[in-house]
């Protein structure tokens, strides 16, 4: 494991990072893949609550998709959560290896620079191992210290049980990390773990909360910017312009 010097000046132990809309722009695929599945169920995808699902565990989006489908006129006898994120996952994880996603601006800045400085990483997602192995084609190997997938966790996003696997398996307190989040669910997930969450908007918008703050995008955030953001944000700040 990497880790960072007892005299380092910086005010966390550790990063721990969402995956989809907050590293690579993948949002768009799920998003996708969902409508199309709760159609071919018969159900009304014009009904689908996006913004409830981006981040949220995937056995819970599988359960909204067969019920949104059955009250709306469709027919889903046979199928279960589990056999609906079966085959999400699948669809999901052969769309990102068909394609070249693109990355959040700033993501990949801020991420070899925390890597090259020595801090401790965790990339802490909500989607299953199958589609992370997918992107791990687009993403720099050995940035991460450990993964933390959805299927690895008995509760998902936004209940703290991710970030606090990662933080244990990162070994340090998840009130000393810092949480990289895009969704609504996953803000209330590292906030819940007790860690300092930075908030970039991309498909939702989490809303103010306290140790959290929100910053438009990572663009032009380095190491000594993030340190002043989680600053402010454990002072009591909870929005950046």
């Amino acid at each position: 494991m990497t880790t960072s010097t007892a005299a380092s000046p910086l005010p966390f132990a550790a990063v721990m990072w969402d995956f989809d809309g907050t590293l690579l722009d993948s949002e768009p695929i799920w998003i996708g893949i969902e409508l199309a599945m709760v159609t071919e169920m018969g159900g009304d995808a014009g009904q689908y609550d996006v913004a409830s699902q981006v981040g949220s565990s995937l056995l819970d989006t599988g359960a909204y998709m067969i019920e949104l489908a059955y009250s709306t006129g469709g027919k889903v006898t046979g199928l279960t959560p589990q056999t609906v994120v079966g085959d999400l996952v699948a669809r999901v994880s052969a769309e990102i290896r068909a394609r070249r996603l693109e990355w959040r601006p700033g993501a990949k800045e801020l991420l070899l620079a925390l890597h090259e400085a020595g801090v401790p990483q965790a990339l802490v997602s909500a989607s299953y191992r199958d589609v992370l192995a997918a992107a791990a084609e687009q993403l720099p190997g050995h940035v991460f210290d450990t993964i933390v997938a959805g299927d690895d966790v008995r509760l998902g996003k936004p209940h703290p049980e991710p970030y606090l696997t990662g933080a244990a398996r990162l070994g340090v307190a998840a009130t000393d990390c810092v949480v990289i989040e895009d969704s609504v669910t996953g803000a209330a997930a590292g906030n819940a773990a007790g860690a300092i969450v930075i908030a970039v908007p991309n498909e939702v918008r989490p809303p103010a909360a306290a140790r959290r703050i929100e910053v438009e995008s990572l663009a032009g955030v380095g190491i000594a910017e993030l340190s002043d953001l989680v600053r402010r944000a454990a002072a009591g700040s909870v929005a950046q312009a």
